[in-house]
Order: C-alpha cells, then sequence, then structure tokens
C-alpha cells in the first residue's frame, strides 16, 4: 500500500500517473468506446414467463409479428357527418369496404394486406359519437430512431386535411413505446449538464476557491465519460441484452455523485494533512493512506450492492446492477489514483485564498462538529431518542404507500400517447386498444372464449388467427390499461382458463406482461433486498471488525430509507398529487439508500476508529466527528442534488427515485450519520467495537 500511494503522491511520479490516467481515458474514448445507443427501456422477464411464452407462440401465428398504432380523432360534441364522413369514408357495396377514409392515408405504413393489398381497418365511432377510432397495424422495428421517425410521419399525416372542430392523438402499443423512448432522447446530454452544473456550484460553494473545484470536477467528469463508454458494454458482454436509456441515465448520476463524495472525502483529508507536514507530497500520501480504506470499503460495498441485481430475474435489474457496478469501480480508481496526483502537482496556492499553512490550526477541532460531538457526548441517550423519534415519526407516512402506475400516469408531462388513452378510455372499453391475447390448443377455441366471456370485466371476445396447433383469442377489458383492475381482471382470466383440461391456456398481452413485471419485482425484492443487508453487515463486520458498530449502524441506514420513503410518500401523495410509487421505485430506492448511507458510516466510523486508537472511543468519535462532520454534511448535500437531476426527465420513475434518494441522503447527512450514530457510539462506549472491545480505549 505504501509503495502505491508513494507512487501516485510522489514529485516525479505523480506526473507518470497523470500520464497513465490519460492513455486509459483516451483508450476509452477511442478504440475502446462504445457505439452510439437509444434503446428504450426494456422489461427482461425470464424466458418461462408466461407472457413471455404467449409471445414466442405469437411468432408461429400469421399477421402476428407486428404492434399497433392507434390514431384516435376527438370533438367535443356528436361529429358533424361530413367529420364522420371524412373520418369514415363511404362504404363500398361492391369490395363491402370503406374507401376514401381517414385510414387510407396510412396505407404506406399499414402491414395488414387482403389479396395481397394495403389495408387499414376501419375506423369504429363510440356510441356516444364523438371519438373515432382508426387502429394501423405496423411492422416491428427494432431502432428506437426510426420508430421514432415513423411516428412523427403518422401524427403529421393524421392531422393533414382534418377537418375544423377535430383533435387528434396518435396512440396505442407503439405510440406508448416511442413516447416512453422518446423521454430518454437526448437525457444523457440534458443530465451531465444539469449534474455539471450543480456539482459545480457545489464545490465552488465548498471549497471557496475560484481554482480548487476545477481539479475534481474535471477528474470525475473524465471518469463519468468513461464510465458511460466502457461500462454499459458489460451488459452486452456478459449478460447479452445493451443497457438502455434510463440505466445510462443512473449510471451517470451514480458515478457523479459517488465520485464526488470520495473526492470531497480526499480533500478535506489533504488540507488537514498540510497542516502538519511541510512537503505536500507527504501531505498527500498521508491523506492517501488515510481514506483508501474508507473509500475502497464505501465504494466495494456499492459496486457489491448493485452486483446482487444480478440475482434479480427481471433483466433490467441485472443489466443495472452491473452497468453501474462497473461505473462505482471507475469512479473510485479514479478517485484514488488520478484525482491525488492531479491535485498535488499543484502547490498549496490551489486553494487560494485560503490557503493551509504548515502549522497552522485545525480549526475543526473546535468547530461547530466538534461542539455538536460534545453536546451529543453529554446526553447520548437524550439525542438518541430524539434522533429516532423523528425517524419514526416520518416512518408513519409509509403506511398508505401504494405501488404500481397504469400506463397515464407514468409520465411527469403527459405526451401525446397518454392523453389519447384517456380520450379513448373514456368513449371505448379501456382496453379496447391493448387486448389480452389467449392462445388455446386447436378446438377449444370455443370453449375457452365461452369461459373468458364470463369472467368479470371482460368487455368483448373475439377468436383469431390459428396454424395448425393454436389459435389466438382477443380479449378486451373493461379497464384502463396497465391498471390495479386490469390486473385483477387478467389474474381471473388466468385462473378460469387455466382450470380448462386440455387446453393450455395461456394468457399474455400488455396488460398482462405489466403484471407479470410487478410480480416479478415483488419477488426481485425478497431475493435482493436480504442479500444486500447482509452483503453490507458483512462488509462493516470485515472493515470494523466487529459486530456491535456493524448492527447499529446498519439499523440506522435501514430506519432512515423507511423515513425516506414515508416522508416522500407525503409529499408524492399531498404536494405532488402522484397516486403510486412506480414499480422499480422501492426496489432501486433501497439499493442506492443502503449502500449510499453505510458511504457516511464508512467515512465517520472508519475515521473514529483511528482516532479511538490514540484517544479512546469518545474523544476519538468527536475527533472523527468534527473532521468529517462538514465533508459528510457538503457530500450528502452535493449527493441529494445531484439525484434531483433526475426530476429533469419527465419519467415518473426517475422523478421518485431522486425525490426518495435526496430526502434520505439529506436524512442520513444531517441526523443518522452526525447525530444518531454518535449517539449510540457514546451510549455503547467501547463496546461499540465488541469482539475487539477490551483492547479498545474507553
Amino acid at each position: 500500500m505504501n509503495a502505491v500511494t508513494s507512487f501516485i503522491t510522489g514529485r516525479k511520479t505523480s506526473w507518470v500517473t497523470l500520464l497513465i490516467g490519460l492513455i486509459f481515458a483516451a483508450l476509452a474514448f477511442g478504440p475502446l468506446a462504445a457505439g452510439e445507443s437509444d434503446n428504450a427501456p426494456t422489461d427482461g422477464l425470464p424466458a418461462n414467463n408466461e407472457t413471455v411464452l404467449v409471445n414466442k407462440a405469437l411468432e408461429g401465428l400469421p399477421g402476428t409479428d407486428g404492434t399497433v398504432a392507434v390514431v384516435v380523432y376527438s370533438s367535443e360534441s356528436e361529429l358533424s357527418e361530413s367529420q364522420k364522413l371524412w373520418i369514415t369514408g363511404t362504404f363500398d357495396p361492391g369490395t363491402q369496404s370503406f374507401a376514401d377514409g381517414a385510414g387510407d392515408k396510412f396505407l404506406e405504413y399499414t402491414s395488414a394486406e387482403i389479396k395481397g393489398n394495403a389495408f387499414v381497418p376501419p375506423a369504429q365511432v363510440s356510441d356516444d359519437g364523438k371519438v373515432a377510432v382508426i387502429s394501423i397495424p405496423l411492422a416491428e422495428l427494432e431502432e428506437v430512431a426510426e420508430r421514432a421517425d415513423r411516428m412523427a410521419e403518422l401524427r403529421a399525416i393524421a392531422k393533414e386535411g382534418m377537418p375544423s372542430g377535430l383533435e387528434v392523438y396518435v396512440t396505442g402499443p407503439e405510440g406508448f413505446q416511442v413516447d416512453i423512448a422518446g423521454v430518454f432522447a437526448g437525457a444523457n446530454f440534458t443530465l451531465l449538464l444539469a449534474t455539471v452544473v450543480i456539482v459545480a456550484f457545489l464545490l465552488l460553494v465548498t471549497y471557496r476557491s475560484p481554482v480548487l473545484w476545477l481539479v475534481p470536477l474535471l477528474v470525475i467528469g473524465t471518469a463519468d465519460g468513461m464510465a458511460a463508454q466502457l461500462a454499459p458494454q458489460l451488459s452486452s458482454i456478459f449478460l447479452g441484452t445493451p443497457a438502455d436509456g434510463s440505466i445510462t441515465g443512473i449510471l451517470s448520476v451514480l458515478v457523479f455523485g459517488a465520485g464526488t463524495n470520495y473526492a470531497l472525502l480526499l480533500i478535506a483529508r489533504y488540507r488537514e494533512e498540510l497542516l502538519t507536514n511541510q512537503d505536500r507530497h507527504q501531505a498527500m500520501n498521508q491523506a492517501l493512506r488515510g481514506v483508501a480504506p474508507a473509500v475502497i470499503a464505501s465504494g466495494g460495498t456499492v459496486a457489491l450492492a448493485l452486483l446482487t441485481l444480478l440475482f434479480a430475474q427481471l433483466g433490467g435489474n441485472r443489466s443495472l446492477g452491473l452497468v453501474v457496478a462497473g461505473g462505482i469501480v471507475i469512479a473510485m480508481v479514479s478517485a484514488l489514483v488520478v484525482l491525488p496526483a492531479a491535485i498535488v502537482v499543484f502547490g498549496r496556492g490551489l486553494f487560494w485564498p485560503f490557503v493551509p499553512k504548515f502549522g497552522g490550526v485545525n480549526k475543526s477541532d473546535n468547530g461547530l462538529w466538534a461542539k455538536l460531538g460534545r453536546g451529543v457526548s453529554k446526553r447520548p441517550v437524550v439525542v438518541s431518542i430524539a434522533g429516532f423519534a423523528i425517524l419514526a415519526i416520518l416512518t408513519l407516512g409509509s403506511g398508505g404507500v401504494k405501488v404500481g402506475l397504469s400506463s397515464t400516469e407514468q409520465f411527469r408531462v403527459a405526451p401525446e400517447a397518454v392523453t389519447g388513452q384517456e380520450v379513448l378510455a373514456e368513449a371505448f372499453p379501456a382496453g379496447s386498444t391493448s387486448p389480452a391475447v389467449v392462445i388455446v390448443n386447436n378446438g377449444f377455441e370455443d370453449e375457452v372464449a365461452s369461459v373468458a366471456k364470463s369472467v368479470s370485466g371482460v368487455a368483448e371476445v373475439t377468436i383469431g388467427d390459428s396454424n395448425a396447433d393454436i389459435t389466438k383469442i382477443d380479449v378486451v377489458l373493461d379497464a384502463e390499461s396497465q391498471s390495479e383492475a386490469a390486473y385483477v381482471i387478467i389474474k381471473d382470466l388466468r385462473a378460469e382458463l387455466g382450470a380448462v383440461p386440455g387446453a393450455d391456456a395461456l394468457v399474455g398481452g400488455l396488460d398482462a406482461q405489466r403484471l407479470d413485471v410487478k410480480e416479478t419485482y415483488e419477488s426481485d425484492q425478497l431475493t435482493v433486498i436480504p442479500m444486500i443487508l447482509i452483503l453490507v453487515f458483512l462488509v462493516l463486520v470485515l472493515l470494523l471488525r466487529s459486530l456491535v458498530a456493524p448492527i447499529l449502524l446498519l439499523l440506522t441506514v435501514v430506519a432512515s430509507f423507511f423515513s425516506a420513503i414515508g416522508a416522500s410518500w407525503l409529499i408524492f401523495e399531498n404536494v405532488l398529487g402522484l397516486p403510486a410509487l412506480d414499480l422499480s421505485v422501492f426496489l432501486y430506492s433501497f439499493l442506492f439508500l443502503v449502500a449510499l448511507g453505510v458511504d457516511y458510516n464508512i467515512f465517520l466510523v472508519t475515521r473514529a476508529k483511528e482516532e479511538s486508537a490514540k484517544l479512546g472511543l469518545k474523544e476519538g468519535m468527536i475527533k472523527a466527528l468534527a473532521s468529517t462532520g462538514g465533508v459528510i454534511t457538503s457530500a450528502g448535500i452535493l449527493l441529494a442534488a445531484v439525484f434531483a437531476v433526475l426530476g429533469v426527465l419527465p419519467l415518473i420513475a426517475l422523478y421518485q427515485i431522486g425525490i426518495i434518494v435526496g430526502i434520505g441522503v439529506l436524512l442520513d447527512t444531517l441526523l443518522v450519520r452526525t447525530v444518531i450514530v454518535p449517539s449510540l457510539a457514546f451510549i455503547t462506549g467501547k463496546y461499540f467495537w465488541w469482539p475487539n472491545h477490551k483492547k479498545a480505549k474507553a
């Protein structure tokens, strides 16, 4: 360790370290760079899932290898005869079909054919006469950009020649997929720009130097760029699936957040060492040796916690875990190798105008955090009870948390597909554009259709295409797509149809898929969350050589998580009017908060252990709090602000994760790590280090 830190911080070798870092950066942005990716978010259900089995069976049926765009024309009053004629066209008795209607404008795009001619099904008019719908069968396109271009063309064509008094929306499965993907169009740039601005501002405020803040910003910014090029490739290489836009967005936020936290810790310790070391290279060597164990333990814990997602069933979870863990490792290496070398090549003047002078007084020893530590040490029981009482009160807000948003509730700013779906749901059976798809063995289709009609909430049942083995049945639900009501109907359908002997009925479709994703998320939570807790506990045990301290620290982390959920839910429900959490929010928020919350535990307690060996636990904890209190506060505020950047995206899931993690990090920073943890240490005394308490000073 000494040889490595001496090389990184040496008078000449620090320049060599920087050169090596530049070479790796050039490789990351050059030969090793990832290609442009615009992948939309995917669920990645396991191969044996019922919806996946239905989709695979559909591949063998004619006319089912595509998607659908739904054009919705609406009017505030009943459609006039001229409006209706423009939409539906006129009926031709010779061909037994409608001609010269709005549907003819989309013949170039349709994938349906009749007798070799392109065909768009005739428009349907609602019972109240205010809404007309045209469903356009489309061929499936792999490239997100191509789908977006096609949707833009469809939306432009839908308006051409439209009579006055009409509104038009293009929605349906294809509309939703394109609009969700559109959330991430240019998202990386938006997120990066917002993150850089926030980090730059907070670093400038923290260091109060016109120059110093640039060094960590450039190093961590380069690390973020390298992570964006290298980490997503891990998913393609090891999992066989590309990382989507939501993953790369979270990657950037975590790399910047964690990397800047490590930078704050290193620079704060370096500033301390400059007061007692005349040689800045020696000072950085001492600082690096002091913080490296904490940063390695912290970054390692976050990376390992993320890798627990590899045990999840959903492909999206596994991909996120692997990609972001890779990004954290890059951030950690940059903070421990490149950043010390980059800082030490400059003189003390880098801190101007507040330059730490050799022999100067460490103001933190008698500063705010030292005074807070001494105050807490006088009445630790009262402080601990008060701290946990605050967390408990906030936790009460989580009692009514609901999970699961419908398709129209997943956006903060409703795109066209959502508005069109809402109009459609008021005029037609809510599930008419995304029916459940039932696959049955031939010969059982009539019996299964009859049973399906008897299920409560089923609006229509239509027997469709078949091949030599199976038949497809479309079942329209009288419930909004991806709502709890739709999920109940899907469950009832599966139960009733599964009881038909010999039919081997399987129920799929958009609502069934979303239900399966929801249930798989719940299963993943039951698998991953205990693994995260066990992993974090083991890391703390290995780091601290104690059992009592890890148990208490883990207790505070879990308590702050549920407090953050409670406080956030009160905001979501009463201020923002959000009806539920998105499916991914609970698991991801737990992962990020527990893993990142442990960061601050590690920063504080590893320093306390170091100081306790010389001063005893009480004075050692006060010294640790005095030295790291300002760093932890700055790091927490910065990390909370960085997660708030997710709010620039209109997707509710990332918006909610940003708020929950932001609140949780602030609770960790301002209450748990600076008040509750020291009070627990003071209460337990040297037994905080049990079973090594006999070697510890009181």
